[in-house]
Parts: structure tokens; C-alpha cells; sequence
């Protein structure tokens, strides 16, 4: 690495003003603040300021960590749910991550180059250094989505997001919702029939050549899709027939999108978040509990006219996008609340309305991304409440004392 650096370092004065590539300082700054720490801070002098070796660069690198879990069971279930589609009887472990792999990672270029490309062109034109908050967003908008979600719409749904969602604000931490969930939105509003139904949740074509072959209108609903259309009471199947039990859905081998079917890798991501203090356990904690409160009202009120009201609570926790949303998007530092008692109302309140959205809306069976984006345009207004009842119990105490 140290002669990385002083590669760095000697063509580092070419980028600098006055150089021959000036124009693109910006670009070295974002490639060379990626790789290392930067050794610029504010002076001394201005206390207000706390000094460490930690960025958001670094703060962004954690996530990704903390979605890796995540990230390799998806290519793992992918493969599975793929190899089940096809009627296999055996399931190779490495052939399975192996077309996972391939299924994900065009994907996932796809959405780096045309988010980064945006952020990269807006730090030019306004001489301001590359922003960091796209090295989450560039991994979890393809997480987010079905499998054979084409590439073409990903990237209209990328630039979509980042141009409207994040740059037209001022760029990483300007944006008043979530840039990735921006993107879904997008995506699911606009071309609808690649985001929701029974056929797009399970890889069925062969990647690049690779994986066998499933038969020409296979289909397979999520099991939330299965609830919706159900009309009442149903067991959930998965794709060979056999019933998906709560620790099926806790495990996460079902069909769904690709990073959020595992519990399990998500509460690995959670703990890496938490012990590191990037994320807020009062927004994750509250969030489970309004969902667990809105799901016990809706069990205890069952009707077969809303069939997702048949869902234990503990089902409303496991089954689609609820914990993903909760860990690694209602907890984005940017668009959530920032007060404690506005972290505890705001989670309560995505808990409460992803689990409403999903039981009383049948033509909408996942209510979490909903939930998240509302709640982020209310968050600036729950902290504002809090702040103004503090303030008011503050004169009040000063008003009785003097």
C-alpha cells in the first residue's frame, strides 16, 4: 500500500488548481479519500468540532459490511430457488453461488456506474469534492428488487433517484428520503408488472449461459403474493409444494427479492450496526414493536376480506421487506428522525403503518418501503415537535422558579 500512496501522492499536483488536470480534481479526491483516510481536518480551534480517524466514507464502509450477510445468502437463494424451479434434486452449494453471482453482479455494476457517473458529473460542475452516500445505495437498490428486474429499467430507476431524490437537494446528506427506496418506488410504479405478481421474484432464465434450464411460464408467487390473492386462510407454499413454516421465513430460502428474505443475515447485519453505533436501536426497537402491536390487532380482527390479517405478528416481522427496511433503511441518519424521543415515534409509526399497508391494501401485499418513504418526509416534523415540547417544559421550569 505504501506504493499506492506514493503513486498518490506524485500525480496528486496535476489534479490540484493549476495543474494540467484540474478539471478533474474532484475525481482523484473521491478515488483517493476512498482508499485512505483524509489527512485534512478542521483547524484546531473550532471546539465545536470532535476529531478522529472516523468519516462517512468509513461509516458507509461499515454498512456494506454489515450488508454482506445479506448479500451472500442472496446469491446462495437465488441459486436455490432457481435449481427448485428447474425440478433439481441436488443443490451443489458453489454452483448455486456461482449463478447467483452472475445473476446479481451485472446488476450491481449497473446501478455503481450510472449513480456514481450522476455524483461524479455533479461534483464536477460544482467544484465540490465526490460525496460517499452512494457506496450503500449502488449495493442495496439491487437487493431490493426481483432478480429479473431488467438492467435497462434499473438504471432509468438509479438516475431517477439520484438526480430528484438526492442531488437536486445538494447531494449526500441533503436528501429528505431514501435514495434506494426512491428508486423502488420508481420502479414499481412505473413499470409495475416487473416488480410485483407471481413471476418475477425467481431467476428463470440461465445467467450468461449458466444454470439449467426452467420451463416457459414458470411462476411462483412470493408468500405475501400468495396471501393477498388468497381470499382467506391459506398455507404458504414455496416453489417444490411444501409448506414455509415461520422458521422457513426466518431462514429466508423463499422466493423474494434478493437481499431480503434472511432474517438471520439480517440480524447479523443489525448487530454489526449497532456494536458499531452506526444505526439507531430505538428506530430498529420501535419499529418491531408497532409492527408486532398492529399485527396482533389485525390477528385479533381476522377477516377473509383482508387475508394478510390472518398473519401471526411474528409472520408480519419475517415474511417480505419488513426487516431489511427496518435495519438498513428506516435507520439512514439522513432522512430519519435525529431527536431519541423522534427516533422512538418515528420507528413505532413505520412498524405500525408497513404492517396496515400490507393487511387492509390487497393489491399491495409489502407495505415497508411505503412506510419508510412516508415517514421520512414526517421525520423533519417529528423532531420539530419534540424540540418545541422541550422547549416549552424548559419555560416552564424557568417561568415556575422565577
Amino acid at each position: 500500500m505504501s506504493k499506492l500512496r506514493k503513486f498518490l501522492d506524485r500525480i496528486k499536483p496535476a489534479f490540484q488548481p493549476g495543474g494540467k488536470l484540474s478539471a478533474l480534481q474532484s475525481v482523484f479526491d473521491g478515488f483517493e479519500t476512498f482508499l485512505y483516510t483524509p489527512r485534512t481536518t478542521s483547524p484546531a480551534s473550532y471546539t465545536t468540532h470532535v476529531h478522529d480517524s472516523v468519516d462517512s466514507k468509513r461509516a458507509m464502509t461499515i454498512v456494506i459490511i454489515a450488508l454482506l450477510p445479506c448479500f451472500f445468502f442472496g446469491m446462495y437463494n437465488t441459486g436455490y430457488q432457481h435449481w427448485l424451479a428447474a425440478g433439481a434434486t441436488e443443490f451443489p452449494f458453489f454452483s448455486l453461488m456461482l449463478y447467483g453471482f452472475l445473476a446479481i453482479i451485472p446488476k450491481v455494476i449497473v446501478t455503481y456506474v450510472v449513480g456514481l457517473g450522476i455524483e461524479f458529473i455533479s461534483a464536477q460542475i460544482r467544484h465540490e469534492e465526490i460525496q460517499e452516500g452512494f457506496l450503500v445505495t449502488g449495493i442495496i437498490l439491487p437487493m431490493v428488487c426481483p432478480v429479473d428486474v431488467p438492467l435497462w429499467m434499473l438504471a432509468v430507476a438509479t438516475a431517477f433517484a439520484v438526480i430528484f431524490a438526492k442531488e437536486v437537494f445538494g447531494g449526500t446528506g441533503y436528501n429528505i428520503v431514501n435514495v434506494a427506496l426512491t428508486a423502488r418506488a420508481f420502479l414499481f410504479f412505473s413499470y409495475p408488472a416487473y416488480m410485483s405478481g407471481d413471476k418475477v421474484f425467481v431467476a428463470t432464465s440461465q445467467a450468461f449461459g449458466y444454470g439449467p434450464a426452467v420451463a416457459d411460464g414458470f411462476t411462483c408467487a412470493t408468500p405475501l403474493g400468495q396471501i393477498a390473492t388468497a381470499g382467506g386462510e391459506t398455507a404458504i407454499t414455496g416453489i417444490d409444494g411444501s409448506t414455509i413454516s415461520t422458521w422457513d421465513a426466518f431462514v429466508g430460502l423463499i422466493p423474494g427479492s434478493f437481499g431480503e428474505t434472511s432474517v438471520i443475515c439480517i440480524l447479523i447485519g443489525a448487530a454489526i450496526l449497532l456494536a458499531t453505533r452506526i444505526a439507531s436501536w430505538r428506530i430498529m426497537l420501535s419499529a418491531v414493536a408497532g409492527a408486532l402491536l398492529m399485527g396482533w390487532i389485525a390477528n385479533s380482527a381476522a377477516t377473509p376480506t383482508y387475508p394478510a390479517s390472518f398473519l401471526s405478528p411474528i409472520d408480519q416481522l419475517f415474511l417480505g421487506g419488513f426487516a431489511f427496511a427496518v435495519v438498513f433503511m428506516a435507520t439512514d441518519p439522513v432522512t430519519a428522525a435525529r431527536t431519541n424521543t423522534g427516533k422512538w415515534v418515528y420507528g413505532f409509526l413505520i412498524g405500525v403503518i408497513a404492517v396496515c399497508i400490507r393487511t387492509y391494501n390487497n393489491g399491495y401485499p409489502e407495505g415497508a418501503m411505503l412506510a419508510v418513504l412516508l415517514m421520512n418526509v414526517f421525520a423533519p416534523l417529528i423532531d420539530y415537535c419534540v424540540v418545541s415540547a422541550n422547549k416549552r417544559r424548559r419555560r416552564a421550569r424557568l417561568t415556575s422558579k422565577a
